[in-house]
C-alpha cells in the first residue's frame, strides 16, 4: 500500500501552492487554524484583543490581565464542509488568574480528519482508518508592571497521518515547540466625547524542532513548524458604560525560509535546491526567515499577511463583529471577509463566525460557522 501522508499534508495545508510563485509550506498546519469564533469573527485577530479562555492561542500573556479568576472555553470548527462532513477542529481551554500578577493556562487542540476508507482493488472489504493531529499546550503569564505582562508557553504535537501497511507502522510524527509573548494594556483615558484605552500584543509562535513524518529520520525528509509572528494593537472607544467599540489591526509573518527556486531552474537545479532548503535547520530558518526572499525586500514584505477588525459590545452581554484579511497573490492568496457574534449570559458566553472568501482561492472554513462556548467563574478582577 503506498503512502497517503504527503497527500493529506498537501491537501490540509492553508497555502494553495499550485500556481503560486514561492509559498511557503509547513508541517501540522492545523495549529495556524483560529478554533475560537470571536477571533475568527475579526478575521483571525488575537494578539492585541482583550483577555479571554482562548488566549492561550493568540497571546498567553493576556491572561494576567484575565477579568474572571477562571475561565474554561470549548469551541468547534468543521472544515472543507463543501467536500466532507467529518474534517473538524476542536479545542479546550482552560486557565485560572492565580494572583494579580500571575496566570497560567493550558489548551488541547484537536484535528480530526475522519475517516478515510483504503482498499487495494475496488471490490475490496475496507479498512478504516482515522488520521489526526493533536497539541497540548501549557503557559505561565507574568505581569511585569501594572500595564504590562509577558509569558511563556510549551506545546507537544502529535501528528498521526502516517497509514500503516506492510512496509510502515503508522508510528505518529512528534516534536515540541514554545512560545514568547507579551501584552500592554493602557489605563482607561479621558477623550472629548469618549473614554479610551490602549492595547498592544507580540508573540513569537511554534518555535522549535522540525517535524519528521517519514521512517527515514534525515533531515531532508523534516518539515518546518509553522513558526510564526504576530503583532496588533487595538483601541476600545468606550462611550458610556453600556457602549464599547474596538478597533483591532495585526500583521503576522511565517518565520520559516522561503523556497530559492526560480523560473529559469533546470529540474536538476530545482532538486538540489530543494535539498538545501530542507538542510536549513529550525533555529537558522527563523533568522533566515526575514531576509532570504530571491526578489529582495519587495517580496520580504509580500510574506507579511495583514488584518483589520471591529468589535462592538454592548453591556458585555451582547457582541457583534466583523474583519477582513488579506495575503499576496503569490503568496497564498488568502482574503476574506469575517463576520460573528456573541451573547452572554451569567457565566455563560456563546461565539459564533461565519467567513466569506474575497479571493479565487478556495478557502476551506468558506461558508462555515464556527462555534465557542466560555464559562467564567471566580471572583472578579478590576481591569482598569
Amino acid at each position: 500500500m503506498k503512502k497517503i501522508t504527503a497527500f493529506l499534508i498537501c491537501l490540509f495545508l492553508f497555502q494553495n501552492s499550485f500556481s503560486q510563485d514561492r509559498v511557503i509550506t509547513t508541517g501540522v498546519p492545523f495549529l495556524l487554524i483560529a478554533s475560537d469564533a470571536r477571533s475568527a469573527g475579526m478575521a483571525d485577530i488575537g494578539v492585541a484583543t482583550s483577555a479571554d479562555a482562548y488566549s492561550q492561542q493568540w497571546n498567553p500573556a493576556k491572561y494576567a490581565f484575565a477579568i474572571d479568576k477562571i475561565g474554561i472555553g470549548v469551541s468547534y470548527t468543521p472544515y472543507l464542509t463543501d467536500l466532507v462532513n467529518d474534517i473538524s477542529l476542536g479545542q479546550l481551554n482552560y486557565y485560572n488568574r492565580i494572583s494579580e500578577k500571575s496566570a497560567f493556562g493550558g489548551s488541547l487542540r484537536y484535528f480530526s480528519l475522519g475517516d478515510i476508507e483504503l482498499r487495494e482493488n475496488f471490490d475490496d472489504v475496507a479498512r478504516v482508518v482515522s488520521p489526526n493531529e493533536l497539541a497540548v499546550d501549557v503557559s505561565y503569564a507574568l505581569k511585569l508592571s501594572e500595564r504590562f505582562s509577558t509569558a511563556v508557553a510549551f506545546r507537544y504535537i502529535r501528528s498521526q497521518l502516517r497509514i500503516p501497511d506492510g512496509n510502515t507502522d503508522g508510528k505518529p510524527a512528534s516534536s515540541f515547540a514554545f512560545d514568547v509573548a507579551a501584552f500592554y494594556q493602557s489605563e482607561e483615558e479621558a477623550y472629548e466625547s469618549f473614554n479610551g484605552r490602549w492595547r498592544a500584543g507580540i508573540n513569537l509562535q511554534n518555535m522549535g524542532p522540525k517535524i519528521n513524518y517519514d521512517d527515514d529520520i534525515t533531515e531532508l525528509n523534516s518539515n518546518f513548524l509553522p513558526a510564526n509572528l504576530r503583532l496588533g494593537g487595538g483601541f476600545d472607544f468606550i462611550f458610556d458604560e453600556y457602549n464599547k467599540i474596538t478597533l483591532n489591526g495585526e500583521v503576522t509573518k511565517l518565520m520559516v525560509p522561503t523556497p530559492q527556486f526560480t523560473e529559469d531552474m533546470t529540474q536538476e537545479e530545482r532538486q538540489l535546491a530543494r535539498e538545501d532548503y530542507q538542510r536549513i535547520g529550525w533555529v537558522s530558518g527563523i533568522f533566515k526567515s526575514f531576509g532570504d526572499a530571491p526578489d529582495g525586500f519587495s517580496e520580504e514584505l509580500r510574506e507579511f499577511t495583514w488584518a483589520l477588525g471591529a468589535e462592538y459590545n454592548y453591556q458585555e452581554s451582547f457582541a457583534f463583529r466583523l474583519g477582513y484579511f488579506n495575503e499576496h497573490e503569490t503568496k497564498g492568496a488568502r482574503k476574506y471577509f469575517s463576520f460573528g457574534a456573541g451573547f452572554k449570559y451569567n457565566v455563560v458566553k456563546l461565539d459564533v463566525s461565519y467567513l466569506m472568501s474575497a479571493s479565487k482561492v478556495k478557502n476551506p472554513l468558506e461558508n462555515t460557522l464556527r462555534f465557542s462556548l466560555t464559562f467564567n467563574f471566580g471572583d472578579k478582577y478590576d481591569e482598569y
